[in-house]
């Protein structure tokens, strides 16, 4: 499929790198209202570059395009994708409230495409043996399931962007922005909240409307009890990896990134001597805890090919707009529990 990324920032250059090395996609064509930068980026990767969306959306031979504005500004360029009979691949989170995400997949539906998000920590060895163990009810009576995602940004990031740490643009801040991905692998595996209690704060940086620390615990629909815990203000070294705990009466699992920090179950399998020895580590740099450039493409590959299968084979993607809609409703009522000095908000 021809893609067409809009946005030539770096999430653009990620987009870009994914679909120059995936199977069975190919960069068509970039937009950004910026021509140069759309230039930068096709001359690096090849492909067409426009600064008229019209235009950009007209050419009749673009079949997808993958979407790498701000949060909070998914929904007018997507929208126009839709409407345009394109498909869409939106980075993550897809919007930033529930509401918009379902003006989106209905405007999907009507135009019969295919509406998907960047749920990119989905798309790695760890996370498949991790979701075969849940799926396998592998740890008896799940008792819990926990999200940790203790990284670092300084000042100058906030400050890099007008747009970054406001509300209407980033939709809130180390929840939202830097643990969405986290929040849905958590659900991916434990399955989905009933009811969340939280508190945010800003602690460590100026000028930001948002929260640079969160701490919600969570209830499970299978009665599981966790916590979230999100910061942008925890400093180290190498950073912290980005870990993903479940743990229940017949085994735990401890997901640091890519891989395990444990993998212990009371009843083993075969399969459990590979995973030790092939996808177990100390502890090691988390990908993008203080940088966020570091954060590598394969994952992104993995996904645009995910949603490109699924087209080919006329089924809905894995990460379609359904999965990518409920860490957005989880969030949004961490918000509200936190606005409302911790009241136990239901979804």
């Amino acid at each position: 499929m021809k893609f067409g990324i809009i946005g030539a920032g770096m999430i653009g250059h990620f987009h870009a790198k994914a679909i120059t090395a995936m199977s069975g996609g190919e960069l068509h064509s970039v937009f950004d209202l910026r021509q140069e930068a759309a230039d930068k980026l096709v001359a690096e990767y090849g492909g067409k570059a426009f600064s008229d969306m019209a235009e950009f959306l007209a050419d009749p031979e673009l079949e997808i395009v993958t979407v790498g504005t701000p949060s909070g500004a998914h929904l007018d360029p997507t929208l126009a994708a839709l409407n345009a009979g394109k498909h869409a691949i939106v980075e993550k989170p897809l919007e930033i409230t529930t509401e918009r995400i379902d003006e989106l997949m209905t405007a999907a539906a009507k135009n019969g495409k295919t509406l998907a998000a960047v749920l990119n920590r989905r798309f790695h060895p760890g996370m498949d043996a991790f979701k075969k163990a849940a799926d396998e009810g592998r740890f008896g009576i799940l008792s819990s399931a926990s999200a940790y995602v203790k990284w670092y940004r300084d000042q100058a990031y906030y400050d890099s962007a007008g747009w970054r740490g406001t509300w209407a643009l980033d939709g809130g801040g180390s929840l939202m922005n830097q643990s969405v991905h986290t929040v849905d692998a958590l659900l991916y595996l434990a399955g989905p909240a009933k009811s969340v209690q939280a508190n945010t704060v800003c602690l460590a940086h100026e000028r930001i409307e948002v929260e640079d620390h969160c701490v919600a615990i969570i209830e499970f629909e299978n009665g599981a009890r966790g916590v979230i815990e999100a910061s942008t203000c925890t400093w180290s070294k190498d950073g912290h990896p980005a870990r993903v705990q479940l743990a229940g009466t017949e085994g735990s699992v401890f997901l640091a990134d890519e891989a395990f920090e444990l993998w212990d179950f009371k009843e083993e399998k075969p399969e459990d001597t590979e995973i030790k020895s092939t996808l177990m580590k100390g502890q090691e740099a988390g990908l993008g805890a203080n940088d966020p450039t570091a954060i590598n493409f394969y994952q992104h590959q993995r996904n645009f090919e995910e949603v490109v299968n699924a087209i080919s084979e006329g089924r809905e993607p894995s990460t379609n707009a359904t999965e990518a809609r409920k860490s957005v409703e989880l969030i949004t009522a961490i918000y509200e529990s936190a606005k409302n000095d911790g009241k136990k908000i239901f979804l």
